[in-house]
């Protein structure tokens, strides 16, 4: 009897870690690939799934998108300056069987065919294509990729340079370049700036010559921009000077003319006022 039960809880035993071992659960990301004695028999969808135990093998396969970082590259462009690139790569499988049967191990082959792609890409292009043109090089970059990983069922999705790391020679080199090019646009800028003001003020003198009261009004607006911030030095043009004498001399002849009549008779002749000449000085 003592045997009997002995033998029922073998069973028991038995068939609870049969059972756990036929139950097999397949997540919603992932795909199974089923194996029966070593030869493929097909896949499994997520959810519940039972295999035979000791006979069947389930291989899991993940559908999401890995990111993978590929490491920095010591890498010669094609105008012998070396440079150090790194990029990241974007990929999901798409076919898991062949994932699981055309390759050993698709996330190592992965990694190693983006560096040596990265490689041979990079050193196809000039240093300033490089820097400038990334967007083509990830697009070249990919599209190598894909047609290796295409046969592992694998898709490449996107492929972006992370960083590239410039000698310090050539640092100082790019920064010495970029200084002259701004300072080659400053000066075409300031010399776009004389010729437009040059012709401007061509312009504006054809205008005066032929309006010559134009100087004058423009005179006067000059000092009354001088006069805004209350200024102790006053600045007159000489042509203002000469309007100013003329002013003087006519009021003196004026107030000469004005004085005579009323002198008594025989009274000593009053010397003349001094007439101021277009300088302002007295003659």
């Amino acid at each position: 009897m003592a045997v009997l039960i002995f033998l029922l809880v073998i069973a028991v035993i038995v068939g609870i870690v049969a059972l756990a071992m036929a139950v097999k659960v397949v997540k919603q990301y992932e795909k199974g690939v089923l194996f029966r004695f070593g030869r493929l028999v097909g896949t499994r969808s997520p959810g519940l799934r039972l295999i035979v135990p000791f006979v069947d093998v389930l291989r899991r396969v993940s559908l999401r998108i890995v990111t993978m970082p590929i490491q920095s590259q010591g890498i010669i462009t094609r105008d012998n300056v070396s440079v150090d690139v790194s990029a990241v790569a974007y990929f999901r499988v798409v076919d898991a069987v062949k994932s699981v049967i055309a390759i050993e191990n698709v996330h190592t082959a992965i990694d190693q065919i983006a560096q040596t792609t990265l490689r041979k890409v990079v050193g196809q292009h000039t240093l300033d294509e490089t820097l400038s043109e990334t967007d083509r090089i990830n697009l070249g970059i990919r599209e190598i990729l894909d047609v290796t990983t295409t046969e592992w069922g694998v898709e490449v999705t996107l492929v972006e340079l992370k960083d590239i790391q410039l000698p310090d020679s050539m640092k100082r080199a790019m920064a010495r370049q970029a200084e002259a090019e701004r300072e080659k646009r400053a000066k075409i800028i300031n010399a776009e700036g004389e010729s437009m003001a040059a012709a401007a003020l061509g312009d504006a003198s054809d205008i005066m010559m032929e309006h010559p009261l134009a100087l004058q009004l423009r005179n006067l607006q000059s000092l009354v921009e001088i006069g805004v911030d209350k200024n102790t030095t006053v600045v007159f043009p000489a042509p203002l000077m000469s309007t100013i004498g003329e002013l003087g001399s006519f009021l003196a002849r004026e107030t000469a003319a004005a004085a005579i009549p009323a002198s008594p008779i025989g009274a000593a002749k009053p010397a003349p006022a001094p007439v101021l000449n277009g300088a302002g000085a007295s003659v």
